[in-house]
C-alpha cells in the first residue's frame, strides 16, 4: 500500500501490525505499550517505488506508533489475511466518505538481523582477485565490470572494506615487485632500457586506473573514512616507489640514461623527447624527482657548461660567444617547457648563467667590449647588456663603458695635432654613445650618468683648450660661406655643441673666444644668419643665465644702433657738403664694455680716408656730447676698384691692404722698406699683408724675387696682367686670422678677469664676516665663485 508523500518514510526490515486500542490522531511516532497478538507483516521500503512490500516475518517486541494524517484503518490481529484485501480496498473508498476516527499504525522492529553466507567474503575476493590478476596479465576476465563493482560494494556494506584494501594492496605489491625485478639486467643500451621502464610505468598507470575503477566504492567509503590510508592510486605509486628503491640498479640506470640523453641533445643529437617527458613525469609522480634526478642533473649541467664555457672563450670572439650563450639559455628554457619540471627552470637557468656568463665577465669585457664599441655593434652590445643584466653584472659593464669613454676621449682631446678636428670628433663620439645608450643599453639612467661624468672628465683634461676650440667650431658653423647646410641642420649642430659646452668647466674661456669671433662676424658682415646667432645666444642664456650673455646681447644692440647712426650721418649737412663723391663709408660705433679689447695699431691712412674720419667724428660728437671715439684700424675693410689691362675688378680687402695698394697709384715699383715707411704699419702685420697680396691665391702684386716669405730687400710691383673670372674678388686678409699671440692674450685676459672675481668675492665675504679663518674663507669662496 502507498504511503502519503508528506509523511516520514519508514525504516527497512520493520514489522507492521494493527491494534484495536484507541489513540489520539496526532501524527508522530509513539511507542506501543502492549505486544501485538496476531502475526505481524514485515515491511521494507523499495527505493524505486516509494511503497511498502509485505512479507511474513516474526513478531517484534517493540512497537512504534505512527498516526498518518489521512484516515487509515486496519483490522485486529484476529482478522485473517483474506480480510486484509477488502480492508485495503476500503482505503481508497474512504476518500469520499466522511472522516472516521484515526487508527493507530504500529511498527515493530525485527529482532533477527539478516546474515551473509558463510563463504561470502572468500568467494567474493576470489572473483576480485581473478579480475586483478587478469588486469596485470592483460588478459580478459569472465566476470563483467558491473558485477565486480557490485562485489566491492557488497564487501564494503558488510564492513569488510579494510580486509579488501589489504588484499588488493598485497596483490598489487606482488605484481609491481615482479615487474620491476624483471627490469634488472635488461638491455645495456640505455635508450632501450628507458623504453622498457617507460612501458612498465605506463602499464602500472593503466592497471591501477582499472583497479581503481572496479574498487571505486572502496576509495569513496573506506579510504575516506579511515585516516592514514592512501587512495588506491596513491597506494600503487607508493608501492612502485618502494620497490624501485629496492632495485637501485634500475633507478640508477634510469637516471644515468636520462642524463645521457639530455647531454646528447645538448651536443646536437636528436633524442626522443616524449620518452624523456614520460619518465620525468614518473619521477615527479613518485615524489623522487628532486632528490633522484634534479640534483645530479644540475651537477652534470654545471660540469658541462663549465667545460664548454672555457673552450668557447678560447676559440671564439666575444660576439659569437654571446650569441652562443643566448642560444644555450634559450635551449634550456625550451627544455623546461618540453619535459623538465617547471620548478627546475630557475636553478637550471641560474647554473647555465653562472658557468657561461658570470665566471667570464672580466674576460668578455677585456676581450671584446672595446671592439664592439669601436665598431658600433648595436645588436651585439644589446645582447651583452641583456645577458649581463641576468647575472647582475651591469655595474661591471658600466665601469667598462666609463673606462672606454675616458680612454677613447683622451686620445681625441690630448692629441694636439688633431686640434682642428677635436670638436667634430667629440660630437661624433658623443652621438655614437647616445645611439648605443638608447638602442643597446635601454636608456639606463646609471649608464647615462656615466657618459656625462666621463665626458666632463675627458673634455677638461686640457685646461681651457677645448673651450677655445668649441668657440672656434661655432664660429666656423655660423660664418657665411658655410654652404650646403639648412637652417634645421645648423640648429641641430648648435644643440649638439651646447651639450659639449655643458661639460666645460672654464666657461669664461669659451665666452671670451666666442665674443671675439662673434665680433669679427658682426663687424665684417660674415654671419651666416642673424637668426642663428640670436638663437645661439638664447641657448647660452638659458644654460648660464642673463649675466653670461649680457655683453653678447649688447654687441647686437650696437650693430643695430650703428645702422641708425650711419643713416643719420648720410642725411646730415656735414656729409652732404664736405664729403667727396665716389667714396662711401660705413662706421660701426662700439661700446667699449661689450666688445673684446683690441690692441691699437697705428697706420698712415690716405688723405681721402682721413678726411672722411674727421667729418664723421665731427658729426658724432655734435650728436653725442661727452663721448670719445677711438678708431680700430685693424677691424676695417674696404672695397677698391682696380683697373687691370684686361678689365676692371673690385677687390674686397682689409684696411691695411687698402693702404698698401693705394701707394701703387703713384708708383710702379716699391721696396719693402718704402712701403713700411709710407704706411707706418707694424713690421709683422705689414709682412702678413704683403704676403696676402703677392704670395696668396689672388696675386694683385708681384714680389721680386719670388718666394713664400717677405724679406727686407724684396720689391713689389703692381700686377697689370692680373686676371680672374669673377668681377668682385676677395683677397684673404691674413691679419684677420688668429695668431698665437692673440690666443695667449685672450687667455691671459680671462685669467685676469677670474682674479678680479676672486678678489671681489673675498671682499664681500670679509665685509660680512669681519673675522674668518683661512679654511672657512676658502670654503665660502668656493661656494660663491664656483
Amino acid at each position: 500500500m502507498s504511503l502519503p508523500p508528506t509523511k516520514r518514510s519508514l525504516s527497512s526490515n520493520a514489522a507492521v501490525a494493527s491494534s484495536s486500542s484507541s489513540s489520539s490522531s496526532s501524527s508522530h511516532f509513539q511507542p506501543s505499550m502492549k505486544k501485538a497478538k496476531s502475526q505481524a507483516v514485515a515491511c521494507s521500503l523499495d527505493p524505486n517505488k516509494n511503497g511498502l512490500h509485505n512479507h511474513h516475518n516474526n513478531q517484534g517486541d517493540n512497537d512504534v506508533v505512527f498516526d498518518p494524517s489521512s484516515p487509515m484503518s486496519l483490522d485486529d490481529d484476529s482478522k485473517s489475511d483474506d480480510a486484509r484485501a477488502p480492508a485495503a480496498a476500503n482505503l481508497s473508498r474512504k476518500k469520499a466518505t466522511p472522516p472516521q476516527p484515526a487508527k493507530k499504525l504500529v511498527i515493530k522492529f525485527v529482532k533477527a538481523k539478516p546474515t551473509v553466507p558463510t563463504n561470502f567474503e572468500e568467494e567474493t575476493w576470489a572473483k576480485l582477485k581473478s579480475a586483478i590478476n587478469a588486469i596485470f596479465l592483460k588478459q580478459p576476465d569472465s566476470c563483467d565490470l558491473e558485477k565486480l563493482y557490485q562485489a566491492v560494494n557488497d564487501l564494503c556494506l558488510h564492513r569488510m572494506g579494510g580486509s579488501l584494501y589489504q588484499r588488493i594492496e598485497k596483490e598489487c605489491e606482488a605484481r609491481i615487485s615482479a615487474a620491476l625485478r624483471s627490469l634488472v639486467g635488461q638491455s645495456p643500451d640505455l635508450v632501450v632500457f628507458l623504453s622498457l621502464v617507460e612501458k612498465c610505468w605506463q602499464d602500472l598507470c593503466d592497471q591501477m586506473l582499472m583497479i581503481r575503477g572496479i574498487a571505486l566504492y572502496l576509495d569513496r567509503t573506506y579510504v575516506k573514512q579511515t585516516p592514514n590510508v592512501r587512495s588506491l592510486w596513491d597506494m600503487g605509486l607508493q608501492l612502485f616507489c618502494k620497490h624501485l628503491s629496492l632495485a637501485p640498479e634500475v633507478e640508477h640506470k634510469t637516471v644515468t640514461g636520462l642524463l645521457r640523453m639530455i647531454e646528447s641533445e645538448r651536443l646536437g643529437e636528436a633524442v626522443d623527447r616524449t620518452l624523456l617527458n614520460h619518465l620525468l613525469k614518473m619521477f615527479t609522480a613518485l615524489g623522487i624527482y628532486s632528490e633522484s634526478f634534479e640534483k645530479p642533473f644540475l651537477e652534470r649541467t654545471s660540469e658541462f657548461y663549465a667545460a664548454e664555457g672555457m673552450k668557447y672563450m678560447q676559440q671564439s670572439d666575444v660576439p659569437d660567444y654571446l650569441k652562443h650563450v643566448e642560444m644555450r639559455l634559450n635551449e634550456e628554457n625550451e627544455r623546461c617547457l618540453l619535459y623538465l619540471d617547471a620548478l627546475t627552470r630557475k636553478p637550471l637557468i641560474a647554473t647555465a648563467e653562472r658557468q657561461l656568463l658570470e665566471r667570464h665577465i672580466p674576460a668578455i669585457l677585456d676581450k671584446g667590449f672595446m671592439m664592439l664599441m669601436d665598431g658600433h655593434r648595436i645588436e651585439d652590445l644589446q645582447r651583452m647588456y641583456s645577458l649581463f643584466s641576468r647575472v647582475s653584472a651591469l655595474e661591471s659593464l658600466r665601469q667598462a663603458l666609463s673606462s672606454y669613454i675616458r680612454r677613447t676621449g683622451q686620445s681625441i682631446v690630448m692629441d694636439e695635432e688633431k686640434d682642428k678636428d677635436m670638436v667634430s670628433s667629440l660630437l661624433e663620439f658623443k652621438a655614437s654613445l647616445d645611439s648605443i645608450l638608447e638602442e643597446s643599453f635601454s636608456k639606463n639612467e646609471a649608464f647615462c650618468n656615466t657618459i656625462k661624468d666621463s665626458f666632463e672628465h675627458l673634455i677638461n683634461l686640457r685646461q681651457n683648450r677645448p673651450a677655445e676650440l668649441i668657440a672656434k667650431f661655432l664660429d666656423e658653423k655660423l660664418r657665411a660661406g658655410n654652404k650646403g647646410t639648412s637652417e634645421e641642420e645648423l640648429e641641430g649642430t648648435l644643440d649638439k655643441v651646447l651639450v659639449l659646452f655643458r661639460f666645460i668647466q672654464g666657461k669664461d674661456v669659451f665666452e671670451a673666444f666666442y665674443k671675439k669671433d662673434l665680433a669679427k662676424r658682426l663687424l665684417l658682415g660674415k654671419s651666416a644668419s642673424i637668426d642663428a646667432e640670436k638663437s645661439m645666444i638664447s641657448k647660452l642664456k638659458t644654460e648660464c643665465g642673463s649675466q653670461f650673455t649680457n655683453k653678447l646681447e649688447g654687441m647686437f644692440k650696437d650693430i643695430e644702433l650703428s645702422k641708425e647712426i650711419n643713416e643719420s650721418f648720410k642725411q646730415s649737412s656735414q656729409a652732404r657738403t664736405k664729403l667727396r663723391s665716389g667714396i662711401e663709408m660705413s662706421v660701426h660705433v662700439l661700446t667699449t664694455g661689450y666688445w673684446p679689447t683690441y690692441p691699437p695699431m697705428d697706420v698712415r691712412l690716405p688723405h681721402e680716408l682721413n678726411v672722411y674720419q674727421d667729418i664723421f667724428k665731427e658729426f658724432y660728437l655734435s650728436k653725442y656730447s661727452g663721448r670719445r671715439l677711438m678708431w680700430q684700424n685693424s677691424l676695417g675693410h674696404c672695397v677698391l676698384k682696380a683697373d687691370f689691362s684686361k678689365g676692371k675688378k673690385e677687390l674686397a680687402v682689409s684696411l691695411f691692404q687698402t693702404v698698401v695698394l693705394m701707394l701703387f697709384n703713384d708708383a710702379q715699383k716699391l721696396s719693402f722698406q718704402d712701403i713700411k715707411d709710407s704706411t707706418g704699419i707694424e713690421d709683422k702685420e705689414l709682412r702678413r699683408t704683403l704676403q696676402s697680396l703677392a704670395c696668396g691665391k689672388v696675386r694683385v702684386l708681384q714680389k721680386l724675387p719670388k718666394g713664400r716669405d717677405v724679406e727686407d730687400d724684396d720689391s713689389f710691383i703692381f700686377n697689370e696682367g692680373f686676371t680672374a673670372p669673377l668681377y668682385r674678388i676677395k683677397v684673404n686678409a691674413i691679419q684677420m686670422k688668429e695668431t698665437v699671440e692673440e690666443n695667449t692674450s685672450t687667455t691671459e685676459r680671462v685669467f685676469q678677469d677670474r682674479q678680479y672675481q676672486v678678489d671681489a668675492a673675498i671682499v664681500r665675504i670679509m665685509k660680512t664676516r669681519k673675522v674668518l679663518s683661512h679654511t672657512l674663507l676658502i670654503t665660502e669662496l668656493f661656494e660663491q665663485v664656483i
